[in-house]
């Protein structure tokens, strides 16, 4: 629709100092004489839109300009609260809360009454809030970080180029370039602690557009099949869906799925106990034998 593009192309101007024609059409997939149209449209609606011509020209809006918060509605307005409340759990509390304000309308029951809760802190939350601190100035200045990186493998000492913070898999995450590996990682920050922004600084690396899909080198290569106990379905339902599992006439549930990190896969079944039988990998099969003579041998 015209006005949502007509907010975008505002919501651009203010965040950029300046850009063009050209860009703004390829960026909401117009034609350029659909641009100028808005472009007039919007100074006519009284916005203090400016364009220079030649070399170095282009489209900005007049310094200082400030965006009127009246045009987002009452359900635009919460949506973006809600989410900015979601990273303050795991921000600095001084910073998003002055951000919050300066959105926030004079009616507080719109704070006071959000439809949906977002906590995106943990049992870290203070180490948390700090490690993102770090590694938000560390991005923004484009410095190297340094830190201890607990792995399976022990503990390992890491310097990177740090370069998005990411949330997935119900964890954080760094991504960045590691020169240890001389290649892209994804660091979980609960495992990463000591961590100190250094002095050297950095050029951005062009990232590999594989990288960027983060799980894209994951591949569900290992093939599971266990059963479970009927009293197990909600776990099973937490993990896989409702769907992902067959009810035997026992009323014992099949479940059939792939998985990538064994590591991870023999933890989440030794969980369940005596509530889960592992039919296929063989190898994750006698893993688990093992481990239970172990503890039976060791009472």
């Amino acid at each position: 629709m015209k006005i949502d593009r007509l907010l975008a192309i505002l919501t651009i101007l203010l965040n950029e100092k300046q850009t063009t024609a050209p860009a703004l059409a390829e960026r909401l997939e117009v034609n350029r004489r659909t641009i100028g149209r808005d472009i007039e449209d919007l100074c006519m609606a009284g916005f203090p839109i400016i364009t220079r011509q030649g070399a170095g020209g282009g489209i900005s809006i007049a310094e200082g300009y400030k965006l009127d918060k009246s045009i987002l509605s009452r359900h635009e307005l919460q949506d973006i609260l809600i989410g900015l409340k979601g990273l303050g759990s795991v921000m600095s509390p001084a910073n998003m809360g002055s951000l919050v304000a300066k959105l926030s309308p004079p009616d507080t029951r719109l704070m006071s009454a959000d439809s949906i809760v977002i906590d995106l802190s943990s049992f870290y939350r203070e180490s948390l809030s700090q490690k993102i601190g770090i590694l938000r100035d560390a991005i923004r200045q484009a410095k190297t970080v340094e830190f201890d990186y607990y792995s399976a493998k022990g503990v390992s000492e890491r310097c990177i180029e740090p370069y998005c913070i990411l949330y997935k898999w119900a964890s954080w995450y760094i991504f960045g370039y590691c020169f240890a590996r001389r290649d892209f990682r994804l660091f979980k920050l609960n495992r990463l602690w000591r961590l100190a922004m250094q002095e050297t600084s950095f050029t951005p690396r062009e990232i590999p557009a594989e990288k960027l899909t983060f799980d894209g080198g994951l591949s569900d290569q290992e093939k599971l099949v266990v059963l479970f106990d009927e009293s197990a379905e909600y776990i099973v339902v937490e993990e896989y869906g409702p769907e992902s599992f067959s009810r035997l006439p026992d009323g014992k549930l099949r479940l059939e799925v792939g998985f990538t990190n064994p590591g991870h896969m023999l933890r989440w079944i030794l969980g369940f106990g005596d509530k889960a039988v592992v039919l296929e990998p063989a190898e994750l099969r006698e893993q688990i034998k093992a481990i239970a003579k172990n503890m039976l041998d060791s009472c």
